[in-house]
C-alpha cells in the first residue's frame, strides 16, 4: 500500500482514540452523576434502542451510545490495519484492542445487570483505560515518524535506563487510577455515592497520587538533565503540568465528594470535577506511556531513529 494510505489509516486512528477519550468522560459522567442504574437492562435501553433522554437517562444511554461506535470505529481499525499494515505486531494490536472493547462491552452489562457490583464496575474502569492506551499506541506507532522503528530493537545504554524509570512511574499513574475507581465505586448503595466515603481507600489513594506524582515529576527531571534528551523535553514539560494539574482537580474531587454527602442530587460543579479528574487521569496515564515508548525505541540522541 501507498504512503497516502498508510497517512490515512493514522488520521482513523488518531480520530479513535479522540473517540475513546470521549468515551472515558461520558462513562465518567455516569458515575459522577449517579446514573449507572437508570437504564436497569442490557442490553437495551428500558426495552427500547433509542428510550427518552431524560434525566440519568441521557448520561447512561449516550455512554451506551458512545461505546457502541468506538467499537465499531475498532473494529474497521483492526480490518484496515489487517490490509495495509505490514508490521505483525501492530496487526496484533488493532485485534488485541477489539477484543479489549468487545470485553468492556460485556462489562458495562454485567455491571447493569448485577446492580452494580463494587469488582465488576472497578474491573470495567481499569479495562477502559488500558483499552485507551492500545489505541493511543496504536496512533502513535501508525504515525510518519514511526513508520521506520523497529518495535523490537529497544533502546541502549542510558535512554534504557530513562526508558525503563519511565515505564514504572507509567505504571505507578495506571495503579492510581485503578486505586482511583475503588474510592469512586466503594461505599456507594443503589448506584449513590452519597452514602459513605471508605475510609482505607481513599487514604490508599492519596498516598498513591503522592507516590505515582512523585515518580513523573523525578522522570521529567531526568529527562531535562540529559542534553541528549531534547527533543523529549515537551513530553516531561507536559507531565510535570499534568501533575500538578492532577493535584489540583484530586483536592477538588475530594471536596466534592464530601460535599455531597450530604446532598440528595449532584451538583453540578462537582460533577465536573470529579469528572475532569478522571479524565485528565487518563490523559496523564497515556502522556507518560507515550514518552516511555519514544525513549525506548530512540537512538540514544533524542531524534527520531529509523531502525530496520
Amino acid at each position: 500500500m501507498g504512503p497516502q494510505s498508510l497517512h490515512t489509516v493514522h488520521k482513523f486512528a488518531v480520530v479513535t482514540a479522540a473517540a475513546t477519550f470521549l468515551l472515558l468522560v461520558a462513562g465518567a459522567l455516569v458515575t459522577s452523576n449517579d446514573a449507572g442504574l437508570s437504564v436497569p437492562d442490557w442490553p437495551l435501553s428500558h426495552g427500547s434502542l433509542m428510550p427518552e433522554m431524560v434525566g440519568g437517562v441521557f448520561y447512561e444511554h449516550s455512554h451506551r451510545l458512545i461505546a457502541a461506535a468506538v467499537a465499531i470505529l475498532t473494529l474497521i481499525l483492526a480490518i484496515w490495519l489487517g490490509r495495509v499494515e505490514s508490521r505483525a505486531r501492530v496487526r496484533r494490536l488493532a485485534w488485541i484492542a477489539v477484543a479489549m472493547v468487545l470485553a468492556q462491552a460485556l462489562l458495562g452489562g454485567l455491571t447493569v445487570l448485577f446492580f452494580l457490583p463494587v469488582a465488576i464496575s472497578v474491573l470495567h474502569a481499569c479495562l477502559a483505560q488500558l483499552f485507551f492506551c492500545a489505541v493511543v499506541v496504536i496512533a502513535l506507532v501508525t504515525s510518519p515518524n514511526w513508520r521506520g522503528r523497529s518495535l523490537s530493537a529497544f533502546c541502549p545504554g542510558e535512554n534504557r535506563r530513562n526508558a525503563i524509570f519511565c515505564a514504572v512511574a507509567t505504571g505507578s499513574v495506571y495503579l492510581q487510577l485503578i486505586l482511583g475507581a475503588l474510592v469512586r465505586h466503594t461505599g456507594t448503595s443503589e448506584g449513590s455515592k452519597g452514602v459513605t466515603l471508605v475510609t482505607h481507600a481513599l487514604l490508599t489513594h492519596m498516598a498513591g497520587a503522592v507516590l505515582a506524582g512523585g515518580l513523573l515529576l523525578m522522570a521529567a527531571v531526568k529527562v531535562f538533565k540529559n542534553p541528549r534528551l531534547g527533543s523529549f523535553t515537551g513530553g516531561a514539560y507536559a507531565l510535570v503540568i499534568l501533575v500538578l494539574l492532577q493535584f489540583v482537580l484530586g483536592v477538588g474531587a475530594l471536596w466534592a465528594r464530601v460535599v455531597r454527602m450530604g446532598a440528595t442530587q449532584p451538583f453540578p460543579f462537582g460533577v465536573f470535577l470529579t469528572t475532569s479528574h478522571l479524565a485528565l487521569g487518563a490523559i496523564l496515564l497515556v502522556t507518560a506511556l507515550v514518552l516511555t515508548l519514544q525513549l525506548s525505541f530512540s537512538s540514544g540522541s533524542g531524534r527520531s531513529a529509523t531502525a530496520g
